[in-house]
């Protein structure tokens, strides 16, 4: 029997402190810009796939390595990071992870062999690691905590549309202008962003603002920080937690297939030059944009009364997200193929949602910055990092096309993760809840 989800907790409250309106939402458009540049900069190596491999002779396996490394990276040093962050300052660390990976894609742009391109890539990682779990804590410590849903989906969102953004503007500049000013273009985009966050976005002021806040609702200004070991606990404090962990990473690992080898699949298969292969291929992944968002906010009227159906709901998307694309890869080359294929794209992310909403509410709030580094460890662990590179290793055996047929099926890893979460939901939901009171 479904159960309802118990109010918000006292402590739940006085930890989203709110600063002026107008200053919260410079905030977030910078911080929302700054992720689309992290996208952009990561994604534009796939619009130039086919120049590298013909250039450097390269295999489908050393190209998946150019980009799994980046989410391997994010992958390892999320967490760690994320915790340097917390205590050096949210505000500083996004200004000097930006300014890193802004200038290690500076560097992609110089290299002249695999070796340095892979370096190149391995800092464009180190930078981007932790900026989507200290991003997103940065916008919701300075946002009513009842838009907590809505910001996150919506600062999700960033990635694919940076991705879009990347694959789409990388093509048409390589193809003008050569491969190199792909990369050129990235880099000049995230410094002039990290320049304007680092005059506009102040620790002192969000401080100031959140100080003045707690003052008026006579509490104190933020929470103790927790030990460690108390930080640890809680993340892993209940089965349907780790659950939801594992089931995002998982359906991600489709995803990240899909933004890698989309522009190729469309040059091999449909005999498009690496301009429009990746501006088709951006239209798949925006469409995927789309869905994430349509599909956050389905979840959410859905699961309003019962919110336990969230984790119905995720089961659902990856069911219809593999169905779709396993059906697409077995029709060949045309309309119904490319169909299907945009069907699919709409409902792969559509768990990202539901997926956060999950870890929020299993976590204690006092460690939810450290909540979505985990789980951002856990997406690229076993999501985004592989993806690309197992992809790659399999597209060298049986080629591209029969390695694509293949990657749907890790969708049924995601659904039977996301089955075993909701069978312990509301008994762990009821645990936590009588922890905090």
């Amino acid at each position: 029997m479904a159960a309802h989800i118990a109010p918000p907790t006292p402590e739940e409250m006085a930890a989203t402190p709110v600063v002026p309106r107008a200053y919260a939402w410079v905030v977030f458009a910078l911080t929302f810009a700054l992720l689309l540049s992290d996208y952009m900069s990561r994604q534009v190596l796939n619009a130039v796939f086919p120049v590298l491999k013909a250039e450097w002779s390269l295999s489908d396996t050393q190209l998946g390595s150019l980009s799994s490394i980046v989410a391997l990276l994010v992958g390892l040093l999320t967490f760690p990071l994320s915790v340097v962050a917390d205590r050096w300052g949210r505000v500083r660390s996004v200004v000097l992870m930006a300014g890193l990976w802004s200038l290690a894609t500076l560097a992609c742009a110089l290299a002249a062999s695999y070796n340095q391109m892979f370096i190149a890539r391995f800092f464009v990682g180190v930078g981007e690691a932790a900026y989507g779990s200290v991003g997103i804590a940065l916008i919701l410590s300075i946002f009513p905590a009842h838009m907590r849903s809505t910001l996150a989906s919506a600062f999700m969102a960033g990635g694919p549309v940076g991705s879009v953004i990347g694959m789409a503007l990388g093509g048409i500049v390589a193809t003008h202008f050569g491969w190199r000013w792909s990369f050129g273009a990235m880099a000049v985009f995230g410094l002039v962003l990290v320049i304007l966050y680092a005059l506009i976005v102040r620790e002192s002021k969000i401080s100031s603002a959140a100080a003045q806040n707690a003052a008026r609702e006579g509490r104190a200004p933020a929470m103790q920080r927790p030990r460690l070991r108390a930080i640890f606990s809680g993340l892993f404090s209940s089965r349907a937690v780790i659950a939801a962990y594992i089931g995002s990473g998982l359906q991600l690992f489709i995803m990240a297939a899909m933004l890698a080898w989309l522009p190729s699949f469309l040059n091999r298969y449909y005999g498009l030059p690496t301009d429009k292969a990746g501006v088709a291929a951006a239209a798949f992944i925006l469409i995927g944009a789309i869905g994430m968002t349509v599909c956050g906010v389905v979840t959410d009227r859905v699961s309003r009364s019962v919110p336990a159906r969230k984790w119905t709901v995720a089961i659902a998307y990856t069911l219809i997200s593999a169905t779709l694309l396993l059906l697409a890869f077995q029709f060949p080359p045309g309309t119904a193929q490319l169909v299907l294929i945009a069907l699919g794209m709409a409902m792969v992310a559509g768990t990202t949602g539901p997926a956060g909403a999950m870890v929020a509410n299993l976590t204690h709030p006092s460690i939810h910055a450290t909540a979505f580094a985990t789980l951002t460890l856990a997406n690229n662990l076993l999501g985004l990092a592989p993806g690309p590179f197992v992809t790659g290793i399999v597209a060298d055996r049986i080629g591209l096309m029969g390695a694509m047929q293949l990657v749907p099926l890790i969708a049924l890893g995601a659904a039977a993760a996301f089955i075993f979460g909701k069978g312990h939901y509301v008994e762990d939901l009821k645990r936590i809840r009588a922890m905090q009171v």
